[in-house]
C-alpha cells in the first residue's frame, strides 16, 4: 500500500467528510453510527465490514447493540488519518 502511512491533509479529510456525510470526525478518528431494522440486518452489515477490514488489513473499533452498529477508524500506527482510512470509509459506504 504505497503512501498508506502518510497522514491525510486537512483538505483531504474535509473532502472525505463532504463525500461521505454520514461520517464524523472526532479528533484523529472517523466515526459513524448505523441503525438497522433488526439484529440480523446489523449482523449482516458487520459481516460485510469484517470482510472489507480483512481485505484492507485495516480493522475498525466497533460495537453492536441489537440493531445499532458503531464504527470508528484511524491509523493508530501513525497517529492519524491516512489513505487506509479513506479506502475503508469508501468501501463501507459502498455496501449500501
Amino acid at each position: 500500500m504505497t503512501g498508506s502511512k502518510v497522514l491525510l491533509t486537512e483538505e483531504e479529510i474535509t473532502g472525505l467528510l463532504e463525500a461521505h456525510p454520514g461520517w464524523q470526525r472526532d479528533g484523529e478518528v472517523l466515526r459513524r453510527s448505523y441503525e438497522f431494522s433488526d439484529f440480523r440486518a446489523a449482523f449482516a452489515f458487520m459481516t460485510h465490514v469484517a470482510l472489507i477490514a480483512e481485505r484492507l488489513f485495516h480493522h475498525p473499533e466497533w460495537s453492536n447493540v441489537y440493531n445499532r452498529v458503531e464504527l470508528a477508524i484511524t491509523s493508530h500506527d501513525v497517529g492519524g488519518l491516512t489513505s487506509r482510512d479513506r479506502r475503508f470509509v469508501e468501501k463501507v459506504d459502498a455496501i449500501g
